[in-house]
C-alpha cells in the first residue's frame, strides 16, 4: 500500500503542482501594486537560543495558518469544502481539510449552523482516522432515498450509510476499500458510481453494494480519461469532471445515456464554456430538464447539452465564484446553493438566477457573500516560511501575499501583524542579515531592511536583470555575497555578485534541468530538482555538483535548506516528510538521514504527521514547515 500511494501521489502532485504552482492570473480583486494591511494581532512570543537537535518522529508544537491541532473552529468555519449534496430536504457538505461531513437536517436560508457532523466526535475536532467513524480528506458526497455515500479520498475507500445518519459521529454501515484515490461519488439509491482518480477509472455498481468491498459491476477507463474527479448525474445522463483529460485538457466527459458497460465511452468532451483553462465543472440537473454547472462562472442550459458546441443559455459571471478543487452547485428546495472551495463558504440564491450580474442572496459559512473566512482567519495556501530567529515571514504564491510576524509566535492560531497583497506570485524567499528577497513568475522584490511595518521593497526587478529575461522564477537565495535565481523554464540558475543593478550581468550561469527552490550558506549552493527527485549540492561552482536523493529515494522534493551548522534539510514533499542530515557531506555520500519528521502514508494532518511538506525555514531553535496544496498548515518543530 505504501509503495502504491507513493507512486500515486508522485503522479498526481506533478499535475497539481503545474496547475496551482504556476503563477495564477491576477484575480479581479488583487492589486496591480502592493497593498498593505496592518492586523491588530497579539500572541505569545517564543524564546530564542534553544539548544539541542530535532529527532525522528517528534511532534510539532505550534500550528499557524489554522486554529490549532485537532481544532476546526466550529461548525460554520469550513476549511476548503469539497462537495455539496441534497435530497431536497437536507443538505450535506464535505469539509475536506477538516476531515468531516456536515449535515443540515433542513435546507439553510442563511448562515445557520449544521445539525450533525460525521467523521468527528464534535464540531470542534478535525483529526483524520481510518475507523468507520473517521475520515481523511473526504471528497464528494451523495444522498438519495435516505442513503448517504462519501468518497473518503485519502483512505482510498467509499463509505456508505444505508440509513441516513441521526447522530454526530455515527459510523458508516459499509465500506468499499481499495479505490485508488476516489474523488467523486454518486448514487440514486439503487446504483453507485465512483471515480478512482489515481486509477484513471470510473467504477459502476448496478445495484448498491450489500457487503463490504463488493467489487464494481464494470469499470470504464481509457479513451483519454486521465484523473477523473466529481460526478453529476440524473440517473439518465452522466457527467464526469477530469483535471487531466485527453490532450492534457481540463473539463468534463459527457454521456448522453447512462453507461451500462465498460465499452460505453463518453459521447463528447466539454470544457468550461466561459474559461477553457479552468479545471472542470460540476453541478446539478434542473427540474425542467435543464442543467446547471459551476466552473469559473455559473452556467445554465435550458436543455441538456448533447454536443460540445451547445452553449449555455445564461452565464452568471457578475459574481466571483471562488472555486477550485471543490466545485459544486445544487438545486434544492427551489434555491441554488453554490459551494466555493477557495471562497470557503456556500452562497445561495432564493430562486434560479435570471441575469448575468445577479448577486447571491445569502451565505452559509460566512457572515455575508463577500467575506472569505480563509482571509479573516489568515489560513495561508502553500505557506513558505523564512526566519532570522527573531521574525517570521511567510509567502504564498496562490494568495499572492507576504505575511509578516514581527516576532516568533509561541502559540497556535496566531495572526500575522502585517499582510502584503502583491502584484506577483512569490514562489520562494530568502532572508539574510536584514535583507529579504522574494521571487516568482518574472519578478523579484528586495527589502534591504526588514518590512516589519508595511515598508515597500527597495528594489523590484520586473522581467529580468541585465540581458537575462525571467521566464519562471522558482528559486531565490541571498547569502550576503551573491544573489541566485532559479528559472525553471530557462533551465538555468543565475548568480549575480551583490544585489545587482538592473542592467548587471550574472557572474555565474549554471545549466540545471527545471531548477526550483534554492539555499546558499556562502560556501555551498543547494538546488532543488523537484521533477528529478533530486537535490544538487555545489561546493565549487565550476565542478559537477553532488546529487542527494534521486528516483525511489525522494518523491518530488519542494525545498532544501543548508543550515548554519553545516547540515542539510529537505522537504521530501510526496513522501510527507522532512529529511535532516547533520552534515552536508554525509548527505552527499548517500548516508541515510539522521532524523526524519513525518514519513507517513497517506498524507494526513496531525502533530507528528505531515501533509505534503513543501516549505522550510530554520534558525537553530525552530524549524518551520509549510504544507502544500491540500493542507494549509504551517508547523513549528522545536529543537531539544
Amino acid at each position: 500500500m505504501k509503495i502504491f500511494l507513493s507512486c500515486l501521489f508522485l503522479i498526481l502532485t506533478a499535475s497539481f503542482a503545474a496547475a496551482q504552482g504556476d503563477p495564477p492570473p491576477r484575480p479581479q480583486n488583487q492589486p496591480a501594486q502592493i497593498q498593505v494591511t496592518r492586523i491588530d494581532s497579539t500572541y505569545a512570543v517564543a524564546p530564542g537560543g534553544l539548544s539541542g537537535t530535532l529527532t525522528s518522529g517528534q511532534a510539532a508544537d505550534v500550528l499557524l495558518s489554522g486554529i490549532d491541532f485537532d481544532r476546526a473552529g466550529g461548525g460554520l468555519l469550513f476549511n476548503h469544502p469539497r462537495s455539496l449534496a441534497s435530497d431536497g430536504r437536507r443538505m450535506v457538505l464535505s469539509d475536506g481539510n477538516n476531515n468531516r461531513i456536515l449535515i443540515w437536517n433542513s435546507l439553510p436560508t442563511g448562515n445557520e449552523p449544521p445539525d450533525l457532523v460525521l467523521g468527528q466526535p464534535d464540531f470542534d475536532s478535525n483529526a483524520p482516522g481510518t475507523d468507520l467513524d473517521q475520515l481523511n480528506w473526504v471528497g464528494q458526497v451523495s444522498i438519495a432515498d435516505d442513503i448517504l455515500v462519501a468518497a473518503d479520498t485519502n483512505n482510498a475507500r467509499l463509505l456508505i450509510w444505508t440509513s441516513f445518519p441521526t447522530r454526530s459521529g455515527q459510523p458508516a454501515d459499509r465500506v468499499i476499500d481499495g479505490i485508488q484515490w476516489p474523488w467523486g461519488v454518486w448514487t440514486d439509491g439503487t446504483r453507485l458510481v465512483a471515480t478512482a482518480t489515481g486509477g484513471r477509472a470510473i467504477h459502476v455498481w448496478n445495484t448498491l453494494p450489500t457487503r463490504d468491498d463488493q467489487p464494481a459491476d464494470f469499470t470504464i477507463s481509457g479513451g483519454g480519461i486521465g484523473t477523473p474527479r466529481t460526478l453529476t448525474s440524473d440517473g439518465i445522463r452522466l457527467i464526469v469532471g477530469d483535471h487531466n483529460a485527453v490532450g492534457d485538457q481540463s473539463g468534463d466527459y459527457v454521456w448522453n445515456e447512462f453507461p451500462t458497460g465498460s465499452d460505453d465511452l463518453y459521447d463528447f468532451f466539454m470544457s468550461d464554456p466561459n474559461d477553457p483553462h479552468f479545471s472542470w465543472m460540476q453541478g446539478d440537473f434542473l427540474p425542467d430538464g435543464g442543467l446547471m454547472m459551476l466552473g469559473r462562472s455559473l452556467s445554465l442550459w435550458e436543455r441538456f447539452p448533447t454536443a460540445a458546441e451547445d452553449r449555455p443559455d445564461l452565464v452568471i459571471d457578475g459574481y466571483r465564484f471562488r472555486g477550485g478543487d471543490g466545485n459544486a452547485a445544487i438545486f434544492a428546495g427551489g434555491r441554488v446553493y453554490v459551494l466555493m472551495y477557495n471562497g470557503n463558504s456556500i452562497v445561495g440564491y432564493n430562486a434560479l438566477p435570471t441575469s448575468a450580474n445577479q448577486q447571491p442572496d445569502f451565505a452559509v459559512g460566512s457572515p455575508d457573500i463577500r467575506t472569505n473566512t480563509l482571509d479573516t482567519h489568515h489560513f495561508i495556501t502553500n505557506p513558505v516560511p523564512a526566519t532570522d530567529g527573531a521574525h517570521l515571514f511567510v509567502t504564498s504564491d496562490f494568495d499572492r501575499r507576504l505575511y509578516v510576524y514581527r516576532a516568533l509566535p509561541n502559540q497556535s492560531g496566531a495572526y500575522p501583524d502585517v499582510v502584503y497583497d502583491l502584484p506577483f506570485a512569490p514562489w520562494d524567499s530568502d532572508l539574510h542579515e536584514g535583507t529579504l528577497v522574494l521571487g516568482g513568475g518574472t519578478t523579484l522584490a528586495v527589502w534591504k531592511t526588514l518590512p516589519l511595518d508595511g515598508e515597500l521593497p527597495d528594489t523590484t526587478y520586473n522581467g529580468g536583470i541585465g540581458s537575462v529575461r525571467f521566464q519562471e522564477v522558482r528559486g531565490v537565495a541571498w547569502d550576503g555575497v551573491r544573489l541566485y535565481v532559479a528559472d525553471a523554464r530557462a533551465n538555468r540558475v543565475y548568480g549575480w555578485d551583490g544585489l545587482p543593478a538592473p542592467d548587471a550581468e550574472p557572474s555565474v550561469t549554471l545549466p540545471v534541468e527545471r531548477p526550483a527552490r534554492l539555499s546558499s550558506d556562502g560556501v555551498r549552493l543547494a538546488v532543488t530538482q523537484t521533477d528529478a527527485q533530486t537535490i544538487l549540492v555545489y561546493g565549487d561552482l565550476a565542478a559537477p555538483p553532488a546529487a542527494v536523493g534521486g528516483m525511489n529515494r525522494m518523491n518530488r522534493p519542494y525545498d532544501v535548506l543548508l543550515t548554519e551548522d553545516g547540515g542539510l534539510m529537505v522537504a521530501d514533499t510526496n513522501n510527507n516528510r522532512v529529511l535532516i542530515w547533520h552534515s552536508v557531506d554525509s548527505a552527499s555520500s548517500g548516508a541515510p538521514a539522521d532524523a526524519i519528521l513525518g514519513g507517513n502514508q497517506p498524507p494526513q494532518i496531525g502533530r507528528d504527521t505531515l501533509y505534503w511538506a513543501s516549505g522550510l525555514a530554520f534558525d537553530g531553535s525552530y524549524l518551520w514547515v509549510g504544507e502544500f496544496k491540500f493542507s494549509n498548515r504551517l508547523l513549528r518543530f522545536s529543537v531539544g
